[in-house]
């Protein structure tokens, strides 16, 4: 069977979780970049024979719309599919079951998931350094769980976490600014952007369809791309109360 990764990851960790879980299916035939904005995600080939391991980040506990409709352009062709809802210690809500039942609605075969532990991209002091060394090993492991299942010919469909309907989602006010008087047009977070909310001749300015998902901040080799303080202060002080303490990878098989 051929592994494939299918990832949107904006800055890095969602990425970082994904190569972690897919240490025992090396080397892994292809990477699907969902962040790839001119890509025809229609022309993606995939058959029976393919294990998918599809990792997104969790936005306000949903996967996020962009992702999903780069996912919507796929046929699985009845591919198996791991899901893995990656958070930053706050919660993954209903980000599986949405993944679910996108994946399910294009012909994916889903049986197994994770709720993976990244640091947070916004408020990086939340589970910063994650994934880490523990974390390591405990998604390697449950990779190796999941080669047994698939050696196995168990195709069974565990039970995911999560609500239907879905949580309302509320998109982040939160949109980075650059400064124009450090910012060098370099071009770096324009290329970037998943969404192309960035000019090319006015790169220190957002456009309102940014989705805060933080890559141009990530990218930036000026630092000059930054939140306002108030509003991360406010969004820092709102998490405390649910981010403290070490959250664990959830996993299901």
């Amino acid at each position: 069977m051929t592994c494939k990764l299918i990832v949107f990851s904006p800055t890095g960790g969602t990425q970082r979780a994904a190569e972690l879980l897919a240490e025992p299916f090396q080397p892994i035939a292809e990477t699907i970049d969902l962040c790839a904005m001119h890509t025809d995600f229609s022309k993606t080939t995939l058959t029976s024979d393919d294990l998918c391991i599809v990792v997104v980040p969790s936005f306000a506990g949903r996967v996020p719309a962009t992702a999903v409709e780069r996912l919507r352009q796929m046929q699985g062709n009845g591919a198996r599919a791991v899901l893995v809802a990656v958070y930053g210690n706050r919660a993954f809500e209903d980000t599986l079951v949405e993944l679910q039942d996108v994946l399910t609605e294009q012909g994916f075969h889903c049986i197994a998931g994770v709720g993976a532990l990244a640091e947070h991209s916004i408020a990086r002091q939340f589970a910063a350094g994650r994934p880490d060394v523990q974390d390591a090993a405990v998604l390697a492991d449950f990779g190796r769980k999941i080669a047994d299942k698939l050696a196995n010919n168990d195709d069974s469909i565990p039970t995911f976490p999560g609500n239907r309907p879905y949580r309302p989602y509320t998109p982040s006010p939160m949109h980075p600014q650059g400064n124009a008087e450090v910012c060098t047009k370099c071009g770096a977070c324009v290329a970037a952007c998943p969404v192309g909310a960035i000019a090319s001749d006015q790169p220190y300015e957002t456009q309102e369809h940014c989705i805060s998902c933080m890559r141009c901040v990530k990218v930036c080799p000026q630092h000059t791309r930054t939140l306002n303080p108030a509003m991360l202060a406010g969004l820092t002080q709102k998490l405390s109360a649910v981010c403290e303490g070490r959250k664990e990878n959830e996993l299901f098989l």
